[in-house]
């Protein structure tokens, strides 16, 4: 793989990974259409390690408040998760990371090859871009994360499961699974994003082993840092595109990626 080509496949990914427009069907079809060879999920995980970098990088402060509302939420003389926010979320993102986790693993096979099919690619996007649409139009956009329950948490953490198929989106499917539990858009953002961390840091760890697998150090390290910039800069630009707008735009273009997928298929066939 050329340095450039890593490079555009790592902004790629750090835009792509925090708009709810699939990163990971980007990843696959962006080489298909160029006709450049897969790098396969080794290098993915390069580039997804880029992005936790990004949420690293934004969230520092929020992450260190979790991290501190874990260890008090440990010890019954400061325990208080009712109450306290940090301590409250810290739990709430460990149980939405379980569902996914167990049907990665369980899944992982077939994330590798029958997943990677471009009409199927095609076929999630455009289904789950009608679902999002639905739900951002009819959904109540009421309550905040001081707000959040378990049960809530839970349900966000099945349907991150989802996002294992290319062109569902792993922050799509959880921010239209908050939506639809009647959160504002801008919380269910900032849950998803946060909701990131143990995912990516969990399967990095499981898949540390194949890092870059027939990839050059140098494009490895081109994806990685364009990825983490891309990334700091989507999550920048969607919380505060959030605040005022709707997801019509992200659905739209899932749309038309859709139908150039379908396009390219059929002239190739």
């Amino acid at each position: 793989m050329e340095i450039f080509q890593a490079a555009i496949l790592g902004l790629v990914q750090g835009f792509a990974e925090f708009l709810p427009i699939s990163s990971s069907a980007h990843l696959v079809i962006a080489p298909w259409l160029f006709g450049w060879r897969d790098p396969g999920l080794g290098f993915d995980l390069a580039l997804h390690w880029g992005t936790l970098l990004a949420v690293l990088a934004y969230f520092r402060k929020d992450i260190l408040n979790l991290i501190k509302g874990f260890w008090h939420s440990l010890w019954p003389s400061t325990r208080n998760i009712r109450e306290n926010i940090w301590q409250k979320l810290s739990w709430l993102l460990v149980i939405a990371s379980i569902p996914g986790a167990i049907i990665g693993k369980l899944l992982e096979e077939q994330a590798e090859t029958v997943f990677r099919n471009p009409l199927l690619i095609a076929i999630t996007l455009s289904v789950f871009g009608v679902v999002l649409l639905l739900v951002d139009r009819y959904s109540k956009k009421q309550k905040d994360l001081d707000h959040i329950t378990w049960v809530d948490s839970l349900i966000v953490g099945l349907s991150q499961a989802f996002a294992i198929i290319p062109g569902v989106s792993r922050s799509g499917s959880t921010m239209t699974a908050g939506l639809a539990l009647g959160f504002k858009r801008e919380d269910t953002a900032r849950f998803s994003f946060l909701m990131s961390l143990p995912i990516i840091f969990g399967a990095g760890l499981l898949k540390v082993g194949e890092l870059g697998d027939g990839v050059s150090t140098s494009a490895l390290v081109a994806g990685f840092i364009t990825a983490a910039v891309s990334g700091f800069l989507s999550i920048k630009f969607l919380l505060k595109y959030l605040a005022t707008h709707d997801f019509k735009i992200f659905v739209w273009y899932r749309f038309i990626f859709a139908a150039v997928i379908i396009a390219v298929y059929v002239m190739r066939s």
